[in-house]
């Protein structure tokens, strides 16, 4: 592509921040494939469907006969939501994921045989997926020009001891802020991230008639990358949605990536063999120029990881030599190791090379979470240089493997993590909108509001200070907004012995009331959702579970009072 065509593209690029009065809601389906989720499954649904700001959609989640408390848990979730619906698959598992969205994709046809509708829209996730309200909003306007939107896939902030998963943070950070968006201006195909992609039923479509039926092949270890290939081959355009800030939060879709590195190393196995190897395999390095490039791109990694392994090897022994050597010619008058003057410019241009990818990649970290966390970023690397190159060893020691003895290359599931509900609260919709929808405020109410408040000033506090609302029209917002119950209590009704069921001081300080003890739980009420430190300090008197709702501080007050003393 000559320099002026990609100016071109480059003006081209869309805006995909549509309003939302702008159009229609394209009916969607989410599909959201499962094996042993039935711990993450129903906070999944619950803030989910709490936090999207669309209404035409469905979500599929798919399941295996043999997973029976994953089964249950999406019943249990579609007796609460009717968005949600329950795909079985037909055999036991687990298969691969491919396979289990070939078979939710089915309960989805059926659904629209026994309702008399079609969905214009599918959209994959996982089950530890956190979906930002705007994306179906933003993938419904970017499917009017494409057939296939990749929605940015960020991971959530964790502390800066945990290097392994700090590691995902920096390198989505730079693919999703650099590589993906110049791969697409320089006419490359666009690899699906598994999760947060929205696809055109057409494109799937003409996709399921090149693979006999199937959207997605079940053989495939990667069957996002495989499925951006093969639309790109039939002619289907693809898009990228920029990483975008709304209310100081990117528009991306969210989730926790593994923490330990046994399961980081299993996640990047499977990574290198569908990518690098199965792919490889299949494709060859065919399609012209363009392709081939790309290719090589995605596959230089089976050498670059063991070169980037034995760099942290050299540059450690350097380091360790030139140590030395200023040591013992400081102190003891030797004259160091001899000098080489042709490996000079040789090193100051690799560490100017080195210097200059470790800043680029300090600023899309930075620009998501902050340089605080982006000063962790040379460290993580070269931690993540002997991940890559296990993982890399490891994929091609399996696939010899497999060929070798005629075995078929096993799909590596991922171990899923989910934020507490107390880290969900950043990632729910706006309490103002909230209140506007359910008619508790209006507009112009909220915008004088949010004009007029201090800075530290809480929504909520303001406007009952204000006058707009009420405590109570607050708390019923608020249950809404992050789906924990809201209901007044009479001291008169709770029994004296489960009110004490935490010791008092306790109860005060941590701002709770226990009110009721049911089948293994404990529920506690309280003006303020308790925070993770919070609620581990409440499980060290307890074995019961602990559970949540809201109550008025009003009403917190007088239970506190005749009830804690």
């Amino acid at each position: 592509m000559c320099f002026s065509a990609w100016l071109r593209r480059l003006r081209r690029w869309p805006s995909f921040a549509p309003s939302r009065e702008s159009k229609a809601e394209k009916r969607t389906a989410i599909l959201v494939p499962l094996w042993h989720e039935h711990g993450v499954i129903g906070k999944m649904i619950e803030h989910n469907v709490g936090a999207i700001q669309y209404g035409n959609y469905a979500l599929f989640a798919g399941a295996y006969p043999n997973d029976g408390p994953t089964v249950a848990a999406v019943r249990q979730a579609a007796a609460r939501f009717p968005q949600v619906h329950l795909a079985l698959c037909p055999h036991d598992g687990p298969t691969s994921k491919a396979d289990c969205l070939n078979w939710i994709y089915q309960r989805m046809l059926a659904y629209e045989r026994e309702h008399a509708v079609r969905f214009e829209a599918i959209v994959v996730h996982d089950a530890e997926d956190l979906i930002h309200p705007e994306e179906l909003r933003r993938i419904n306007h970017a499917l009017d020009r494409c057939g296939m939107v990749q929605v940015p896939v960020l991971p959530l902030r964790t502390p800066f001891r945990r290097f392994t998963h700090g590691i995902y943070c920096d390198e989505f950070a730079e693919y999703q802020s650099k590589d993906v968006p110049a791969r697409l201006l320089l006419g490359g195909f666009l690899p699906s991230n598994g999760v947060g992609t929205g696809y055109a039923r057409w494109a799937l479509e003409a996709a399921a008639i090149e693979q006999h039926g199937r959207i997605f092949d079940p053989g495939c270890l990667t069957e996002d990358y495989e499925i951006g290939l093969r639309l790109e081959e039939i002619g289907c355009r693809q898009v990228f949605i920029p990483i975008q800030f709304v209310a100081g939060q990117p528009v991306a879709t969210r989730e926790f990536f593994p923490q330990r590195l046994r399961h980081a190393l299993k996640q990047r196995t499977r990574w290198v063999l569908g990518i690098s190897l199965q792919a490889w395999e299949r494709h060859g390095w065919s399609g012209g120029w363009r392709r081939f490039y790309w290719f090589w791109r995605d596959r230089k990694g089976l050498a670059g990881n063991p070169a980037s392994a034995f760099a942290n090897l050299t540059l450690a022994y350097c380091l360790a030599t030139w140590l030395w050597a200023h040591v013992t010619r400081a102190h003891w008058g030797i004259g160091g190791l001899a000098q080489h003057r042709w490996m000079a410019p040789l090193l100051y241009v690799t560490l100017f090379l080195t210097l200059h990818r470790t800043a680029v990649r300090c600023g899309c970290v930075a620009r998501i979470y902050g340089w605080k966390f982006a000063a962790g970023v040379p460290l993580r690397m070269f931690w993540a240089n002997w991940i890559n190159f296990f993982a890399t060893a490891a994929a091609l020691v399996w696939y010899a493997s497999a060929r070798l003895f005629s075995r078929p290359l096993v799909w590596l599931k991922t171990e899923h993590y989910y934020p507490s509900r107390a880290g969900l609260i950043a990632h729910k919709q706006p309490l103002g909108e909230v209140l506007v929808r359910a008619g508790q405020l209006t507009e112009e109410q909220l915008r004088r509001a949010l004009a007029l408040k201090q800075p530290g000033v809480r929504l909520g506090e303001y406007l009952v200070a204000a006058g707009p609302l009420t405590e109570d029209a607050l708390y019923s917002g608020l249950s809404v907004q992050q789906s924990v119950p809201f209901q007044p209590l009479d001291g008169a009704r709770i029994r004296t012995a489960v009110a004490r069921s935490l010791p008092g001081p306790v109860a005060r300080r941590c701002r709770v009331v226990p009110f009721r003890v049911d089948a293994g739980k404990l529920y506690v009420t309280g003006p303020e959702y308790p925070t993770d430190d919070t609620l581990e300090h409440l499980r060290g008197f307890t074995r019961l579970k602990i559970e949540f709702q809201y109550i008025t501080p009003r009403n917190y007050r007088r239970l506190s009072s005749e009830l804690l003393g």
